[in-house]
Parts: structure tokens; sequence; C-alpha cells
């Protein structure tokens, strides 16, 4: 348990910078989720071959489909959560998206069994007046705004993808993260596909923060989190994935 409360919090250190990465990126958001998610499923991919494993999920249908699921979930969670990146904002968007936990708390009773202790209703409750507070001064500041609508459906897709990720059992936590990446990523080149065609360039100054948002915060931050979403309860992990809007 004490290592996967080490593992979570690290994954959510990293994806903390993810929109302070990302505001160092001259491409559309669908593009940089895109550049992301493809360069870290090569990087995992590569890890998992040199080990020389052998995929386990394929043998179990339901396993396939719940980690399906959860990386479809994933992918659009990306999407929308960085078009509103470029819309309203880093901080913003990232509240926004972090309504998602409460909806999964709220869940839980019901998809894990979870009881909602007195400590993990005033979190919930800390966590709803902080957003009012927050998305009140938005709406005072700028009105209602796509990139709120944007916000908001990144935050729907979270519980999605926690829930049927955690009912993936049958599978380790290097092959979820591979398998949720890889789902994510042909997910997004669909979009972008469909949106844009399938060229487009990266400009030189991009390089380095695309790179490193794919291999660090995308490839290694996805083990660090499927890995240690199963041995932690869902509640906690909605509850401590706090730390990273904050």
């Amino acid at each position: 348990m004490k290592k996967s409360y080490i593992k979570y919090i690290s994954a959510l250190l990293l994806f903390g910078s993810n929109g302070i990465i990302a505001s160092r990126i001259s491409l559309s958001s669908y593009e940089i989720v895109l550049s992301r998610t493809l360069i870290g499923s090569i990087f995992l991919i590569a890890i998992y071959v040199l080990g020389k494993n052998r995929p386990v999920f394929l043998k179990d249908k339901k396993t396939s489909l719940y980690l399906l699921i959860s990386g479809i979930a994933m992918g659009a969670n990306w999407l929308f959560l960085y078009e509103a990146y470029k819309q309203i904002g880093v901080s913003i968007s990232t509240l926004a998206c972090y309504c998602g936990p409460v909806i999964l708390i709220a869940l839980a009773p019901f998809t894990f069994g979870e009881k909602l202790t007195p400590a993990k209703i005033i979190g919930i409750l800390s966590v709803v007046i902080g957003m009012f507070c927050v998305y009140g001064a938005e709406l005072m500041k700028n009105g209602f705004s796509w990139g709120l609508v944007f916000g908001i459906l990144s935050a729907l897709m979270y519980p999605v993808m926690v829930i049927f990720n955690k009912k993936a059992e049958n599978v380790s936590g290097f092959e979820n993260s591979m398998s949720q990446l890889v789902v994510a990523f042909f997910i997004v080149a669909l979009f972008t596909l469909i949106k844009d065609g399938a060229v487009f360039s990266v400009p030189k100054d991009s390089l380095l923060p695309i790179i490193f948002l794919g291999i660090v915060n995308t490839g290694l931050g996805c083990y660090l989190y499927f890995s240690s979403l199963k041995a932690l309860p869902a509640q906690t992990v909605a509850i401590c994935g706090y730390l990273e809007p904050l």
C-alpha cells in the first residue's frame, strides 16, 4: 500500500506539470495530445518488448473490454482538457477537470461498495465549496465559455476511466498502462485524422517539450498512475488526486 501511494503521488506531481509544459508547445490541443500519446505508447511498448513480456489481457475478453473503455475515456479526457487549456488557461481548466473525482467519490459506494466516512465527506464538501468559489469568479469575470464546457466534459470522463480501469483486475500494472495509452492514442489519432488530416509538423522550439511530455509525463506518469490504482480505494484515489491541481 505504501509503495502504491508513493507511485500514485509521483504520478500526480508529473501530471500536475502537464499544462505548464503544454503551454510551451506551439501546436493545437489535439495535436499535443496525439504527440504525447504516440511518444508515450512507443516508450512503453519498447520497454515491454525488451522485457520479453507477453500480453495477458488478450486472453480475457472482459478485461480487454474494460481496458478499451477506460482507454477511450482517457483519450477523450485529455482531448477535452487540452482544448480547455488553450481557451481558459491551465489553472481553471485543471480545476474544472477535477470535478471528476467528486463524481467518482459519489459513485464509489455503488461501484465498489466503499463507505463514505466523515473525513471523506468533509473532503468532498471542501472541494465543492472551493470549486463554486473558483467557477463563480470565472463566470463573473468572463461569463460562460466553451472552455468551461470542455473542462466539465473532461471531468465526466474521469470517473469512467478510473472505474473501468480498477475493474480490469487480471492484468499487470505495466501492461495495463501500455494498453490504456495505446487505446487513447488510436482514439486521438482518429479524431485528428477526421478533423485535420494525417499530417502536421512540430516547430523546432516545441520538439524538446513534446518529447519530455511524451516520455516522462505520459509514458512514465501513466505507468506510475495505473499500476497504483488497483491497490488504492477509489475514494482515496479521488481525494488524493487533488494534489495534481494544487
